[in-house]
């Protein structure tokens, strides 16, 4: 438990308490920053590609990384590194532009090529609608 420091020009800075939270601001992370270079939804996988980056350092960027050992979707990297997401994208587009991510666009499910195409389960909403209609 406690504070959480980071080193900057020889001296020990604060960044994270537990108890507290984030005591950097989330725009601080990004310098000022809230676009990213490349398009992001919050479902684009990403992934590392072993690169070590040289222009991308820093806690926030190195436990990015950590979390990028296989796929992962930009969401369950914004809630691990508890980022808002807008902050997450120029993190991850950073580390895209130096080479140590991937990056793709989800696959939809109807174009997966496994089974039947994605038809509506007319059985299933009816029982929907039922259960609806029982609680209201």
């Amino acid at each position: 438990m406690g504070v959480r420091r980071r080193r900057r020009a020889g001296r020990e800075i604060p960044w994270l308490d537990d108890e507290a939270g984030r005591l950097v601001r989330p725009y601080t992370v990004s310098n000022g920053r809230t676009r990213p270079t490349a398009h992001f939804d919050l479902l684009t996988m990403v992934t590392a590609t072993g690169k070590r980056p040289v222009t991308c350092q820093g806690p926030d960027y190195a436990q990015v990384l950590g979390l990028c050992g296989g796929p992962v979707s930009v969401a369950e990297i914004a809630a691990h590194i508890h980022l808002p997401a807008v902050v997450t994208k120029v993190l991850l587009a950073d580390l895209v532009d130096c080479g140590a991510l991937a990056a793709r666009a989800p696959v939809p499910v109807s174009a997966c090529g496994s089974g039947p195409p994605n038809r509506t389960d007319r059985a299933l909403l009816e029982a929907v609608l039922h259960g609806l209609r029982k609680r209201l």
